[in-house]
């Protein structure tokens, strides 16, 4: 579907130096040579400079709030840029996210955002805006982003002046967090996708680990219940974007890291003396781009090497996000009727109770037959300040091997997907109701609750045995059902009972959300265990008929 031909593809090959650039939006990267990333203030100065500058084409706004009390600012691009998100529907372009700093260690994407925002605005990109909207939010985590130190990710080849945290300043990580959306910035990010709807995310990060040979590898989603043509169509268009950047001298693949055959949960930073293999990362909804996937949007995930120069990474992140962009104006026409198509398809199967068997969670799959992986080689410099070592990329290094590609996910543990789910409303569960309504709003989920009393058929779920993880995550023990048997019966479900119809696009977010056997859900996340007995009824039950 995405499949162009690189001839026709409008790609800008060249970026604005920064000699060409008014001194007041460089950013605080440029400005250092960098050596130093934007702090929050410089990220509202390039951006407030910019909309002041370019008021026509730049609508500055915000999506939410840090536990800090920080703006979360979202810069509106578009020609010209719409003020709210009905305005940007009106226009029928495809609206494109670029989210960047969710962990704020990771600043590549950061730079890049900013650097692109300009460049869309007043410089070299603006002529894409004639096809596409670009939403950018360049500091997701700006809490994290302001506990600059040398002493985070210190093995990563600069910035030499510091990075943030990962986590945010209540210690959550936001790519873990989509689908219970404890941080108060997560629920900030679900309110955007709710409202302005991007058709497109692009989400910005910096990996590290393996010893590979790519400068920048990349994901579609991997959530087992997405459907299939977002899948294929996302695909493609990275296939695509591979060969622009090969074109321009940047070697990219799909997100992955050494693993052993036969132990692809133990990662190794080299390839082993036995059968090597590469392996990219979970199915689970919890990290943003697959639950994005579930909301029939395409997702892109984006791992600049974090052993390549600080400039480097943040060049290649920005040439392969305007790559992405110039694809998704070139077949604007088609993303918007894609993602429209899913959706209404999804919302009758859901309403008919037609979307059949989907997987509760997911096993690792790989391609067909052995492919050529880049291995590369680094080495190591004493940093210029601390002195500890920094790891180096040796970029002349790329020896390719042949070994299998664990690139996606099968479904596993199918279950049919009910017509909808019940949560009884009497006084037992009226917490339970109340704190999963209060979720599934935060989502964007239509709920209902019944006017009086109602005799239901239902499939109720028992587990034989309840178990919980021994090692803290989040600040949660994570519940995994053991032996769940199934049963129909009929309930009596009193006024004030939740009723969540699988007839709207969410619908496979909902499945992930309340099916109480998903490996990621709410069962998952501790907010049924006060209603969890071994033995017992899970107090969400499914509607079939």
């Amino acid at each position: 579907m995405f499949g162009l031909p690189l001839l026709i593809l409008f790609v800008v090959v060249v970026s604005a130096t920064s000699g060409d650039v008014p001194p007041d939006l460089r950013t605080r990267a440029e400005r250092t040579g960098f050596d130093e990333t934007s702090r929050y203030d410089d990220v509202r100065r390039v951006l407030e400079d910019l909309a002041a500058a370019q008021s026509r084409l730049v609508f500055l706004t915000r999506f939410g709030r840090s536990d800090e009390g920080r703006d979360l600012p979202l810069a509106v691009i578009g020609s010209p840029a719409p003020h709210d998100p009905a305005s940007a529907r009106a226009t029928r372009k495809p609206r494109v996210l670029l989210l960047a700093n969710i962990h704020a260690g990771e600043v590549e994407g950061k730079e890049a955002a900013l650097m692109l925002a300009r460049r869309l605005a007043g410089g070299d990109l603006r002529r894409l805006l004639e096809r596409v909207t670009v939403l950018v939010a360049p500091i997701y985590n700006a809490d994290g982003n302001e506990r600059v130190s040398v002493n985070n990710r210190p093995a990563q080849f600069g910035p030499v002046g510091g990075v943030g945290t990962r986590e945010t300043a209540r210690g959550l990580d936001l790519n873990r967090d989509f689908i219970k959306l404890e941080a108060i910035e997560s629920q900030g990010l679900a309110s955007l996708l709710s409202t302005w709807d991007p058709h497109v995310v692009i989400d910005l990060h910096t990996t590290n680990g393996s010893y590979h040979g790519y400068h920048l590898t990349y994901a579609p989603t991997l959530a087992v219940n997405a459907d299939p043509r977002l899948v294929q169509a996302t695909r493609s268009l990275l296939t695509t974007a591979q060969q622009v950047l090969a074109d321009r001298g940047w070697r990219s693949y799909s997100y992955g890291t050494f693993v052993a055959e036969g132990a692809l949960d133990r990662e190794l930073t080299r390839p082993g003396t036995g059968a090597p293999a590469w392996r990219t990362f979970d199915a689970r909804p919890r990290f943003v781009t697959n639950g994005i996937g579930l909301r029939n949007r395409i997702a892109i995930l984006s791992e600049a090497y974090s052993y390549l120069s600080f400039e480097r990474r943040v060049r290649v992140t920005e040439a392969f996000t305007e790559t992405v962009l110039a694809l998704v104006a070139r077949r604007a026409a088609t993303v918007t009727a894609l993602t429209a198509d899913i959706d209404r398809a999804t919302a009758r199967a859901g309403d008919q109770g037609t979307l059949g068997a989907l997987g509760t969670r997911g096993r690792l799959t790989p391609l067909d037959g052995a492919v050529r992986i880049l291995v590369g080689e680094v080495e190591t410099r004493p940093h210029p300040r601390t002195g500890t070592p920094m790891t180096v990329m040796k970029e002349g290094v790329a020896r390719p091997m042949l070994m299998q590609d664990y690139a996606g996910f099968a479904p596993v543990d199918p279950v049919q997907a009910p017509r909808a789910y019940l949560v009884p409303g009497d006084g037992t569960h009226a917490a339970l109701v109340e704190t999963l309504s209060a979720l599934l709003a935060r989502h964007g989920v239509v709920v209902e609750r019944l006017a009086s009393s109602t005799a239901l058929e239902v499939e109720v779920v028992t587990p034989g045995a309840i178990t919980r993880s021994e090692r803290v995550f989040q600040g949660h023990r994570e519940v995994n059902l053991v032996d769940v048997r199934r049963s129909r019966r009929t309930v009596q479900a009193p006024a004030g009972s939740l009723r969540v119809s699988m007839g709207q696009p969410l619908a496979r977010l909902i499945f992930h959300l309340l099916e109480p056997s998903s490996d990621d859900g709410v069962v998952t996340w501790n907010l049924v265990d006060e209603w969890l007995t071994a033995g017992a009824e899970v107090p969400i039950y499914r509607v079939m008929d």
